[in-house]
């Protein structure tokens, strides 16, 4: 067999080792066909239409209007393709039921019986295209793929429309945790500042001690009445760090509790402790008028300063002319009048689907005589990054984060304003027993 090619004899092939496979990739998967609806009472144009584009399309038909419309319920329909004069529903109310099924499918309207009017009506109800009959079949191709290529368009429009709402969200939601957490911060920087003064005075008075006995080898009656008078005062600011201490890790705890270990008179204090070193006090006047009858209340601590302290920057910022800011507050042992509220061109009632109004109730009030909110501005005070002062003095998120802190904790949040006289925002929360 020498000079021919090799032949592979019958007793031969299990010696044909190593032989290249062929490996062949999976295809990819095969897109679903657009769907074509087509709607004529006569058999002959439906058929005829079946026939032009069965190869194309995923076809149903339709012999009557509500026929089409059942199948659009049922489908999801790219286009249709809808006869004008039909027996009983006309193509006209076809295509706008159609177009309230679902706005997005296109409608190619075809018609024996042309008039101005039908075509005005076709287009209003924003028809795709409008073909005569008998129509010819390049017309009918490019009129079914031009209004398959809008739909497919339309398509891709909606779904970067909400793929762009939902990135926005994402960004507002990431923006206003940041800002919530540098307003916390500001919260915390406060329990080191809290607890600094008194661990400055007891390092203080060590070391006056150490002065005054280190070397002493006895104790005369004035020293020992030296050591017991700053011991007191040690002892003193010690308990007051253990206080301090239990009080911000209870703000910590977000879970509600039966009682609260802190009353809301303490964390006015602690507001106030705030507000004095705050740059945007200037020369505006502040006043905090605690409870008469001290009591807690069912929130987190930090979320309850973060709240207060948004409302009253607010105020502050409200003008460049010095004016005057108040925080009150009071128990309320009956529940809401929710009627009596009603919203307004001067008022809004917030959070009131879930707002748990039962008895007792805190309400405290941030209350400012600047110049009060313009009607028109009025409905986009609480909307992410919405505001009216200068850039450098926030975020526009203060006002969004106080109504999201409040409907977390089941409160309400009411405002009221009046051009030239000033605002009030009033917070009310679920009260609870304040453990002694």
């Amino acid at each position: 067999m020498a000079g021919y090619p090799a032949l592979l004899m019958p007793n031969m092939s299990a010696t044909i080792l190593d032989e290249p496979q062929v490996i062949s990739e999976p295809s990819p998967p095969r897109k679903p066909k657009r769907r074509l609806l087509i709607v004529d009472d006569e058999e002959g144009p439906r058929q005829s239409l079946r026939v032009l584009f069965k190869d194309e399309y995923d076809l149903l038909t339709a012999e009557d209007g509500a026929t089409a419309i059942q199948l659009a319920q049922q489908h999801r329909i790219d286009v249709a393709v809808c006869d004008i004069r039909m027996k009983g529903m006309s193509g006209i109310e076809v295509l706008e039921r159609l177009k309230y099924v679902d706005p997005a499918i296109e409608v190619v309207m075809m018609t024996a019986f042309e008039t101005t009017d039908t075509i005005r009506q076709a287009l209003r109800l924003r028809a795709c295209d409008y073909i005569n009959k008998p129509f010819d079949i390049g017309s009918m191709r490019a009129a079914v793929a031009g209004a398959m290529q809008r739909r497919t368009l339309e398509s891709e429009i909606h779904d970067n429309a909400e793929k762009l709402q939902q990135l926005m969200l994402e960004l507002q939601h990431q923006k206003i945790e940041e800002q919530m957490a540098r307003d916390r911060g500001t919260i915390y920087a406060s329990i080191i500042h809290d607890i600094n003064g008194p661990l400055t005075v007891i390092s203080g008075f060590i070391q006056l001690m150490t002065e005054r006995i280190g070397n002493a080898s006895r104790l005369e009656t004035e020293d020992l009445e030296f050591v017991k008078d700053r011991l007191r005062v040690i002892t003193r600011q010690v308990t007051n760090c253990i206080e301090i201490s239990r009080r911000y890790l209870g703000f910590l705890r977000k879970q509600p509790s039966e009682g609260a270990r802190v009353g809301v008179n303490q964390l006015l204090a602690d507001l106030g402790h705030l507000i004095r070193v705050h740059p945007s006090l200037l020369n505006n006047q502040f006043h905090i008028h605690p409870l008469a009858r001290d009591t807690g209340v069912k929130i987190n601590g930090t979320d309850l300063i973060q709240i207060l302290l948004n409302l009253t920057v607010n105020a502050f910022q409200c003008s460049g002319q010095s004016h005057q800011v108040d925080i009150d507050g009071e128990v309320l042992h009956e529940p809401l009048e929710l009627t009596a509220f009603k919203d307004g061109p001067e008022t809004r009632l917030l959070n009131v689907e879930n707002f748990q109004n039962h008895a007792p109730l805190v309400r405290l009030s941030v209350r400012d005589n600047g110049p009060g909110i313009p009607p028109e501005i009025l409905p986009k005070i609480f909307q992410p990054y919405f505001t009216t002062k200068d850039a450098r003095q926030g975020t526009g998120l203060g006002l969004n984060i106080v109504q999201r802190l409040v409907k977390e904790n089941g409160g309400a949040l009411h405002l009221r304003t009046r051009v030239g006289e000033g605002t009030v925002f009033t917070v009310y929360l679920p009260a609870a027993h304040l453990i002694r």
